[in-house]
Parts: structure tokens; sequence; C-alpha cells
């Protein structure tokens, strides 16, 4: 699969006339917990010549590969990922840390890396992942019966959350490694597994008894992060500078 996946990138690169800084591997496979059909999810950040960004109208800055049962293709262009990367996005911080490297070209994802804390702002990054628990605890876990698998789309987004409350950093990206580090409850360590467990031996996770155990948890930290929220301060100097910088060097790195 990987062949076929850097053939894919390489042909993005002759169809659209781009250059491809970092590709790698997000979602489920990226963050520890995929199944044996999971699909992949290729994310990567390109950059195109430099006329193309000399001109008076604004362009498509996202490149995408129609989506197939195991193949999910898409980027972004440089400066598209540099304004993101200003507002701490939580996906573009993810890609950076991927363990799973495609193709890294022209020193620019560990330049970003080495900026990547002096940068990052805890308080946006963790609105972001609340929103995300938030949102999916409403639309698949508040019943009865809920989607079981998609435990793993709140669980995550929320220690995510309490990681950057205890370290004021960003979080990584493996949820093993999460769970290990902030959750020492044995009956919620003992629930978790077993789902994990379950969600890597290829079992169908669907609709089941909402695990009682598991909702209190995400409930509590929930509203506890909506407090923390409301008296956290962050004071970061204006990253625009160098960023605009990173975009020019990179411009003519790639294409001198």
């Amino acid at each position: 699969m990987k062949e076929i996946i850097k053939q894919n990138l390489a042909e993005i690169e002759q169809k659209h006339q781009v250059k491809i800084l970092f590709a790698v591997e997000s979602g489920s496979r990226a963050w520890g917990f995929p199944s044996k059909d999971s699909d992949y999810d290729v994310r990567f950040v390109y950059v195109n010549r430099p006329e193309w960004y000399l001109s008076i109208d604004d362009k498509r800055d996202v490149i995408e590969l129609p989506i197939n049962d195991m193949l999910d293709i898409n980027g972004w262009d440089i400066r598209k990922a540099l304004k993101l990367f200003r507002k701490s996005n939580p996906p573009l911080l993810e890609w950076l840390v991927s363990d799973i490297v495609y193709d890294e070209n022209y020193g620019f994802k560990d330049e970003l890396l080495d900026i990547k804390e002096r940068v990052f702002s805890p308080k946006a990054s963790m609105h972001h992942y609340l929103s995300m628990a938030q949102g999916n605890f409403r639309e698949y876990l508040r019943g009865e019966h809920v989607k079981i698998k998609k435990y793993f789309y709140v669980l995550r987004p929320i220690l995510a959350c309490k990681w950057i409350e205890k370290y004021n950093t960003s979080p990584p990206i493996l949820f093993q490694d999460l769970v290990a580090d902030l959750i020492s409850d044995e009956s919620l360590l003992e629930e978790i597994h077993s789902l994990l467990s379950r969600k890597m031996a290829g079992e169908e996770l669907d609709y089941e008894k909402r695990i009682d155990r598991i909702n209190d948890f995400i409930e509590a930290e929930m509203e506890h992060v909506i407090d923390s929220l409301k008296d956290f301060k962050t004071e970061l100097q204006d990253p625009t500078p160098l960023l605009d910088e990173l975009f020019r060097k990179y411009l003519k790195v790639v294409w001198s």
C-alpha cells in the first residue's frame, strides 16, 4: 500500500505542477487504533510555483483525490497550512508528529517541528479538541444504545485537552500514550482497553448498550474543560513575521 500511496503522490505533483513538502498518515492508523479494514488517510502539504501566488484572485488551496474504500488522500497548500499553523490547528499539528511518513522533502516539516511550541496556543487548541468531543458525543453517545466505536473519537480529544491543561504543550498523537499518562482509574482503564482490543481485532463495533463508566468520565471531563477554559490565559507573540519568512524561504528553496 505504501508504494501505491507514493505513486499517487507523484502523480499529484505532475498533474498539478506542485512539490510535496511532506505526506503522512492521519486518522485512526496514526492515532494507534486502526481496525483491520481501516482505510488510509493520507495528508500532505505542498507548494505551488511562485507565480501561482501572484494573482489578484484567490485560488483553490486544497488538492483532493476521489475517496475509495481504501484511500483518502488530500493536502493543503503551504500558505493555507501556515495560516492554520498560526492558529494551532490540531490536525496539522498531528500531521507533524505522525509516525507514518510517506514523503518528506526540503526540511520543511522539521523546521515547523522546531518552532511548534513557540507558536502553539494551548487555549485555541483546547477549544478545537473540546468542540470535536462535544460534536461526536452529541451525535453518537447520548442514547441508551450508542455507536460504540465513537467512544474513541470522543475520548481522544478529551484526553488531548487534559494533556494540554497538564503540560501546556501540544498532545502526543498516539491514543495509548494519552491513556497511559492521564488515566489511573482501574475500572475506566479496563473498559477502555477492552474496547481498544476489540476494535483492533477487527470486531464490528456498532450499536451496543452505552458504557456508563466511560460516559460518566466523558461528561465530567467536558464540564471540567469548559470551566478551565474560562480562566485559561495565553500570551503569545504574533508569529506572522516568522511564518511569512518561512513561506518566502520555501518558495525559493523548492523552485530555485
